[in-house]
């Protein structure tokens, strides 16, 4: 819960209360990791500024300086930028770590699905895929949408810091281009043009070659995740769960 504000010498401030550790399985809701990330990011500019932090009966407050501009809508290519350079920074300590590779991610994919009643009918196909542990250690916001970029004129920025990891690159990378969380968000899934185009940005062949061989087991891991939120009666997702289905079969044919 957030509510936006001001404050003397400020134009408005952001006051975000958490009223306790999120059930999540994907997203997790840690406000000392979100205080300790906007305090490592200041001097990058591409985070609000953290102006403090303080505890009341109903739960922990974060208070950030507010960016004023429109949420983003357009231009993959300046997300692949934003988010190379935030991969490009060394991760502070204590941190999560994140699945990393093909066996941890059925090993998620099948904590979350213990998680609800209804296990989906994904394809033998995804227990051969073979992608090693050996990806490099990057710093991760973990939730990089629609609603968490915001642009204006003085360039991108990424607010909502309480899911930040350390981890496979690609993690990022799959949950920004997952077209469940670009139509819960933008009301549309992207492109191939878009999504070429942010492959194209972010610049790295390597990463991009790793993604594609990971993405069935990240779009079932998605679809998961969309069936855990309509089984915790969040219908919206249902949508999204036949979006990331088709993609996984798109990504199982590529």
């Amino acid at each position: 819960m957030a509510w936006l504000g001001s404050a003397p010498g400020l134009e408005s401030i952001v006051v975000k209360l958490y009223k306790g550790p999120a059930r999540n399985p994907l997203f997790p809701n840690d406000p000392d990791a979100e205080a300790r990330l906007l305090r490592f990011l200041a001097p990058n500019d591409i985070a609000p500024k953290l102006l403090g932090c303080f505890e009341t009966g109903a739960g922990r407050c974060n208070v950030y300086a507010h960016i004023p501009g429109n949420i983003w809508s357009e231009n993959t290519e300046s997300v692949a930028k934003l988010m190379r350079k935030l991969h490009g920074l060394p991760p502070p300590q204590g941190l999560r770590l994140i699945p990393d590779g093909a066996a941890a991610l059925r090993a998620q994919i099948e904590t979350i699905q213990s998680q609800y009643g209804q296990n989906l009918p994904f394809p033998d196909a995804l227990s051969e895929i073979a992608v090693p542990a050996n990806a490099p250690m990057v710093l991760l916001h973990g939730d990089i949408v629609p609603g968490n970029l915001i642009e204006n004129e003085t360039g991108l920025y990424l607010i909502d810091w309480q899911c930040p990891a350390v981890g496979d690159p690609c993690e990022d990378i799959a949950v920004f281009l997952s077209p469940a969380m670009q139509s819960l968000y933008r009301g549309k899934v992207l492109s191939q043009t878009e999504a070429d185009a942010f492959f194209d940005g972010y610049d790295a062949p390597e990463i991009t070659t790793r993604y594609k061989r990971l993405a069935p087991l990240y779009h079932a891991r998605m679809a998961t995740y969309c069936q855990w939120q309509i089984e915790h009666d969040q219908p919206a997702y249902a949508e999204g769960l036949q979006l990331e289905l088709e993609a996984l079969q798109r990504s199982l044919s590529a």
